[in-house]
């Protein structure tokens, strides 16, 4: 069979009787062939309900079998648009439209902030596994077809969207497989959520292509992680820092893996020999995004150096560090990290401003600083845009700030990220009130807690004055961070 070009082909490419899915909670076993068809009948139903190509299909789904079937459904009939199932009503409510959905999927039992904004949007609301799927099948999607849609966020605007082709997704998971050199005979633990680049990718999509296993449990449990690697044989895994570190908790309790992948955030080079020692196999840090169909570099396995503090070198990727003026940068010079090649992106959707600002020429220009060292490795030294990066979840400050602006004492609002022991980072915000309250932070906390995903929400809201501005009224937020963070209560 020729390489994969689509995610249909990526999953006909395995043995039909080898196990493709298992989910610990049931101890169920799904085979390619079975997964095949559940994914047909569900693609099949979708078209029936007159889903086509570049429609958006929204699913807001816990991991487990019915949010890989309901993917890979929704990216053969039309485009997968999967959204956090932890999202409140606006936000919600926000998603549906910008993605312009034609249907929203959700459990059977779940899903009410979700269902209730479908509601005012007016798009019907369909559960996994719904009726039909017996009459024509959904035509075959081409290399060339969005598959997947998801949200990147900027700091300085609304979240934009990412169209990802099969054919992007197709050389991704490809690249993955050859970094990691794997085979049917690995098993993936997937513990990152399926409405995330990271875990559809490197945890599912690459698995199948090589007809490998899939162990995926309903939620991330630490207590049960070192049980699951031996009960399933589990040969990998990939997540984010904060996820290695809850796991390092459990002393006393070990297995054997062939490697670890950290990716999605800064592993630290401490972190990383605690995690090599407590799991006796190579610690491998990568470095992914949407706009790249998520893996751009990653350090090598065994016998190749893997050097702590850097994500390695590119995979499929070329990597170039270049000047604000585009001009490329020698071995050691730090400059923004700009990337090229068949994973990544061509443009932003309907969004010509901040395609023509990402590119260089051909060249995608991450908005992360970097330096590349004489054997090609990779460091990044910081992040050119203010993104807020909370253990893998990216935060656009401003949608922050227009929540707290909501609220009919607040004045002025400016979110940023401030360093965390486990998340890497964590939301904080400063705010000047119209009228005085005698619990300002506690109430404007609760506030966010109605509007905002629990990783947006800021821990701690400062009560200022004045918020410092430069000279021509611009709000500097690594300044604002710096002169409040970790100041006393």
């Amino acid at each position: 069979m020729s390489e994969p070009k689509t995610l249909v082909q990526v999953l006909d490419a395995a043995e039909g009787g080898r196990i493709a899915v298992i989910l610990p909670e049931s101890d169920a076993r799904i085979t390619y062939q079975a997964l095949r068809t559940q994914v047909r009948e569900a693609a099949g139903a979708l078209f029936e309900a007159g889903i086509r190509p570049g429609d958006r299909v929204a699913m807001a789904l816990p991991n487990g079998l019915e949010a890989i079937v309901t993917f890979l459904a929704a990216s053969a009939a039309g485009t997968a648009a999967p959204l956090n199932p932890a999202y409140k009503f606006e936000e919600f409510c926000f998603y549906l439209e910008d993605t312009r959905a034609k249907v929203l999927i959700v459990p059977r039992d779940d899903g009410g902030e979700a269902r209730r904004a479908a509601s005012v949007v007016g798009i019907p609301v369909f559960t996994p596994g719904m009726a039909g799927g017996g009459g024509p099948h959904a035509p075959s999607p081409t290399p060339d077809d969005v598959a997947l849609v998801l949200h990147t966020s900027g700091s300085t605007g609304r979240p934009k969207r990412v169209p990802l082709r099969h054919s992007n997704l197709a050389v991704s998971a490809r690249n993955i497989v050859d970094t990691y050199a794997l085979t049917p005979e690995d098993v993936s633990l997937c513990l990152m959520p399926l409405f995330h680049v990271h875990g559809l990718m490197a945890s599912t999509l690459a698995t199948l292509l090589t007809g490998g296993t899939i162990v995926v449990p309903a939620r991330f449990n630490p207590l049960a992680f070192w049980r699951t690697v031996r009960d399933y044989g589990v040969t990998w895994y990939s997540a984010v820092p904060a996820i290695h570190q809850l796991i390092l908790t459990r002393k006393g309790e070990t297995g054997r893996l062939r490697f670890v992948r950290s990716c999605s955030a800064a592993l630290t080079p401490d972190l990383m020999r605690r995690m090599e020692d407590y799991f006796a196999a190579p610690v491998l840090e990568a470095y992914g995004m949407t706009e790249a169909s998520h893996q751009m570099a990653s350090n090598p396995l065994p016998p190749a150096a893997r050097k702590p503090g850097s994500v390695g070198r590119g995979t499929g990727v070329q990597i170039s560090i270049r000047d604000e003026t585009g001009a490329e940068l020698a071995a050691g010079q730090p400059g923004e990290v700009c990337i090229q090649g068949p994973g990544v992106i061509r443009e932003y959707e309907n969004n010509p401003e901040a395609t023509a600002k990402s590119f260089f020429g051909a060249w995608f220009r991450t908005g992360d600083q970097g330096i590349l060292d004489a054997d090609g490795y990779l460091h990044l030294t910081g992040r050119l845009k203010e993104m807020i990066n909370r253990g893998g979840e990216k935060i656009a400050p401003r949608e922050i700030d227009e929540v707290l602006l909501g609220h009919p004492c607040v004045a002025e609002a400016v979110c940023f990220g401030v360093p965390h022991a486990t998340w890497g980072e964590e939301v904080e915000a400063a705010v000047v009130l119209r009228v005085e309250l005698e619990t300002a932070e506690t109430e404007l906390i609760a506030y966010c807690r109605e509007r905002l995903a629990e990783f947006k929400r800021p821990k701690r809201i400062h009560i200022v004055a004045a918020i410092p501005r430069t000279a021509t009224g611009k709000i500097q937020r690594l300044n604002v961070a710096a002169a409040l963070a970790g100041s006393a209560k």
